[in-house]
């Protein structure tokens, strides 16, 4: 069998194409706002995860600036050898004081912060235990590692239970949660997965790329929502969300840090983040330290979209004050023909799909930022009732 036939069954593309519902890769001409252009067109922007509205913050513009014209364009070198700037050390150092933790150590991604934490931390004979809707580089850092991975259904706390009555005493546990799930916008049942971790000699770490920024004291996170700060073993998270830029981390204690530093094949093996990633997501978060405000703004905009939503019938999925609302829409054809009129109407949304969920359950998701205002958000409301009334004639 050739090894490349399975690229010409994949005919999903093509068809999507041809029907004009193909939903990817639609190009952006301006800078990541509340409105941007894509494709020549104004859109209004409800699909991006710049949840403080960062990116085009002057602070940050600035130091990402700086840093291109201080240091260069990269550091063409892992951390662990010539690719280290003193800033990527005042970094960690500040960000453990923002998360209340010993340590951080910086990845140049988001989704190679899970492959290097668990792969690094997950041996033989270890179990590594998941949320079945966990994001996937936690599933790909999982199969990196060389323990043994096992799923619970989805918040489903006693089937959580029964999966680590199963596993023998003797052997290493980490249970892996993200803290907001990114499609439903849910938040996990972090004193209950605690809970059980104490109960069955297991360790906790929450991916928490979708938490930083939303949720907590002054935004710090699914276990500070929760007042778990110190019950939780290892946060991760993003610098490409609510921190505007890009790369990820791993929060812990300094012994665990040390260990992943010295231990952790893509973080060793990999280029560091570039100068002015590192600048930008240093300034986003002394932004965010400074103005907490904005994360209430957020949350408010989120009660705004939600009663919007109910007033005008627009079935959707209630997810508290987390700047993630799905809006069913079930079938794949039906997800993707209503994003298209979204986009010729004026809307970015993102169309959710298998098998990021079940066939019936397709859907829209919708994310917010702090930086927009209520008459905007009333707008793309508005287009979207339009479309959907449309769509049903």
């Amino acid at each position: 069998m050739d090894l490349f036939e399975k690229c010409g069954r994949m005919t999903a593309v093509k068809e999507t194409r041809e029907a004009g519902i193909y939903p990817y890769f639609h190009a952006l001409e301006s800078r990541q706002d509340v409105e941007v252009t894509m494709e020549g067109k104004r859109r209004i922007m409800l699909g991006s995860n710049n949840y403080l509205g960062l990116t085009i913050h002057p602070e940050v513009v600035e130091a990402g600036v700086k840093a291109l014209e201080a240091y260069g364009s990269g550091c063409s070198g892992s951390r662990f050898l010539n690719g280290t700037l003193r800033m990527h050390l005042e970094l960690e150092q500040e960000l453990a004081r923002f998360l209340n933790k010993e340590a951080v150590v910086t990845f140049s991604t988001g989704f190679q912060s899970n492959l290097g934490i668990i792969s690094a931390l997950v041996g033989k004979g270890d179990y590594v235990i998941c949320d079945k809707e966990n994001h996937a580089s936690i599933y790909d850092g999982c199969r990196l590692s060389f323990g043994t991975m096992v799923r619970y259904r989805h918040a489903d706390m006693e089937h959580l239970r029964h999966v680590l009555q199963d596993i023998p005493d003797t052997a290493g546990k980490l249970i892996v949660t993200d803290g907001v799930f990114s499609m439903g916008g849910d938040i996990a049942k972090l004193p209950e997965i605690v809970a059980l971790a104490k109960e069955f000699g297991a360790r906790v770490m929450v991916d928490d790329a979708h938490g930083l920024g939303i949720l907590g004291e002054g935004g710090r996170g699914t276990a500070s929502h929760f007042g778990l700060e110190d019950e939780v073993d290892i946060y991760m998270g993003t610098f490409s969300k609510s921190l505007a830029s890009l790369g990820g981390y791993m929060a812990s204690s300094t012994e665990v840090a040390e260990f992943v530093r010295h231990s952790s094949r893509p973080f060793i093996f990999s280029a560091s983040m570039t100068p002015a990633s590192c600048a930008c997501a240093l300034a986003a978060l002394r932004v965010l330290e400074r103005e907490p405000q904005r994360v209430a703004r957020l949350q408010e905009l989120c009660r705004h979209a939600r009663a919007g939503y109910t007033e005008r019938g627009i079935p959707h999925k209630y997810t508290a004050d987390i700047p993630i609302i799905p809006i069913y829409t079930y079938e794949t054809i039906r997800t993707l023909t209503i994003a298209k009129m979204l986009y010729d109407a004026g809307v970015y949304v993102n169309p959710v799909l298998p098998p990021a969920t079940p066939a019936t359950e397709c859907l829209l998701r919708t994310s917010y930022m702090a930086t927009l205002t209520e008459p905007l958000l009333d707008e793309a409301m508005d287009i979207m009732a339009g479309v959907l009334t449309e769509e049903t004639k």
